[in-house]
């Protein structure tokens, strides 16, 4: 894993990203906050669609970010990549999240 930190390194890839993003997000704490936010992000956009109810979209990035930063502050004890590098981020959690539920990564910051 790399030891780079999201102040220092400019990422021309995804690629090149995917691995810090890890790195940033060894604790098991915070990689389950970041699944459980997920999961919450994926069932407010399927309430929206059933009910008709636009509005509750508002709390996509609330329960998103909400947990993945309570992650990163009080467990993993890091800065969110997200402030600096908000694109990549953001496809870093949902590409984590499937890696997560495909077995290839475990919540408990292990890669297999």
């Amino acid at each position: 894993m790399t030891t780079q930190t999201s102040e220092n390194t400019e990422f021309t890839s995804f690629k090149a990203f995917y691995p810090f993003y890890l790195n940033e997000h060894r604790d098991g704490t915070c990689r389950t906050l970041h699944f459980i936010g997920s999961w919450l992000v994926l069932g407010v956009i399927a309430a929206a669609i059933v009910t008709g109810n636009w509005a509750i979209l508002w709390a996509i990035p609330l329960v998103g970010y909400g947990f993945a930063w309570v992650g990163h502050f009080f467990f993993e004890k890091n800065r969110p990549a997200t402030f600096k590098h908000p694109i990549y981020s953001l496809i870093g959690d949902w590409v984590m999240f499937k890696d997560i539920l495909t077995g290839k990564i475990s919540l408990r910051g292990e890669q297999k």
